[in-house]
């Protein structure tokens, strides 16, 4: 278990993450995803807001909707492919499930990261795939981390903190 800052940074995470979740769908919703959020990134370098935005630029419009499904069949509210899925130990069936979901997402953006040689934003982006699909997707994450930067800011979240996030820049 994470100790410190880390662990309190996670958990001020979690009501913003819930207020952008609840402009898409119900707060009882909002804030199950949020929790989700913060539970299956522990233990990893990952920090809510990180699943959060995914889910975000993949399902927001879409209710983050567990029954949710793309033109090219990536399913669930974090969007995986199936083989993807099958890759992380999951069925296809099991994305509509989201604990299994945002678990197997954790695992999708890990193999990212690997992909990637350790940088998140270029990970992130590959999440989705590449080409201009990608560079669609990536506006629309940064949008929706925007977001969830603001509701930080909102709840109180001290400005030095918020600038360590919005430090993010494209790859």
């Amino acid at each position: 278990m994470e100790k410190g800052i880390n662990l309190e940074e996670r958990r001020r995470q979690v009501p913003a993450i819930a207020a952008a979740f609840a402009r898409r769908t119900n707060p009882e919703r909002a804030r199950w995803l949020a929790a989700l959020c913060y539970l299956k990134t522990l233990g990893t370098s990952f920090m809510p807001m990180d699943l959060a935005e995914i889910a975000l630029a993949e399902t927001g419009n879409h209710r983050l909707s567990a029954r949710a499904v793309s033109h090219k069949g990536a399913l669930g509210v974090w969007q995986l492919m199936p083989y993807r899925a099958r890759s992380h130990g999951y069925e296809p069936e099991d994305m509509a499930d989201d604990e299994k979901c945002a678990a197997a997402a954790v695992r999708e953006l890990l193999s990212k990261m690997d992909m990637a040689k350790g940088d998140l934003v270029r990970a992130k982006k590959l999440y989705c795939g590449v080409g201009p699909a990608a560079n669609a997707y990536e506006t629309k994450r940064r949008q929706f981390r925007r977001e969830i930067l603001d509701e930080l800011g909102k709840l109180g979240l001290k400005e030095a903190v918020v600038k360590q996030y919005k430090a993010e820049q494209p790859s």
